[in-house]
């Protein structure tokens, strides 16, 4: 790594005055570290939110949406969300038990790796992120690979997720970086169902809508039958072409919607 000076703030106020001077926030670290050691990234000084009690946590509202914290780790999020299962489940399977200790949901969003597992879950619940300045509708939050909505130094306090009546999320790993080659997070709401899949599209997390409108008027595997994903934005690498993994969607929305609980 190049040099770089660190500060471990305890509360948002002077975590955001950090920021402001220059640093870098440092939330769980999965990404920007292997970043900094890769001497990928320069910067003079990284701000610690591990230590700050206010970003870290699970709760209800009075809308009933669970409420995570930005720092609350992977583990936690496994442990503590049991009355949305599917999400729980999310949490559960990221990375290796390494990783899901440091880990956070804030973290995650925030660097959205076109992989990762937490923005399909927030895509498909239509959760909101809630930042130290604004509210942020999940349908607007993600523009592309690495890419958000977040302004420079806006920190991620908290994602609100609304609790499907049924929801499931189903990965098919890619063994060595744990990562999901393709995943589908299926949600079935009351006003209709929301599809989101990650790691199969080089632009990100996306809502797979004709999935959506099939799924609203009949809520089986069967329903998905002949509806087929346009493989020309797929990612292609080693582990599969584009038509492998357009069909990938396919066969892992057809096992979430069997599985949905």
């Amino acid at each position: 790594m190049y040099a770089f000076e660190i500060e471990r703030p305890t509360t948002l106020d002077a975590a955001k005055a950090a920021i402001a001077d220059g640093g870098q926030a440092l939330s769980g670290g999965q990404t920007l570290i292997p970043t900094l050691k890769a001497r990928l990234a320069d910067p003079e000084k990284l701000v610690s939110l591990h230590n700050i009690p206010e970003l870290k946590g699970i709760s209800t509202d009075g809308d009933g949406r669970i409420c995570i914290k930005g720092a609350t780790v992977h583990r936690a999020v496994a442990d503590g969300a049991s009355s949305y299962p599917a999400l729980a489940s999310l949490a559960a399977r990221i990375g290796d038990p390494a990783v899901r200790t440091r880990g956070t949901i804030g973290g995650s969003l925030a660097n959205n790796d076109p992989s990762a597992c937490y923005p399909a879950g927030v895509l498909a619940s239509g959760a909101v992120i809630v930042t130290d300045r604004r509210e942020i509708a999940a349908d607007d939050y993600f523009l592309g690979m690495f890419d958000t909505a977040l302004d420079e130094g806006e920190i991620i306090i908290e994602v609100k997720f609304p609790v499907p009546q049924v929801a499931c999320y189903e990965k098919f790993i890619q063994p060595a970086s744990r990562f999901p080659l393709v995943a589908v997070f299926v949600a079935k709401f009351a006003d209709g169902v929301q599809v989101a899949i990650t790691g199969a599209s080089g632009e990100g997390v996306f809502r797979w809508t004709a999935a959506e409108e099939a799924l609203s008027a009949n809520f089986t595997p069967e329903a998905l039958d002949g509806i087929a994903m346009d493989p020309s934005p797929m990612i292609a690498d080693l582990h599969g072409d584009k038509a492998y993994r357009a069909h990938l969607c396919s066969v892992m929305a057809k096992r979430a919607v069997k599985n949905a609980k």
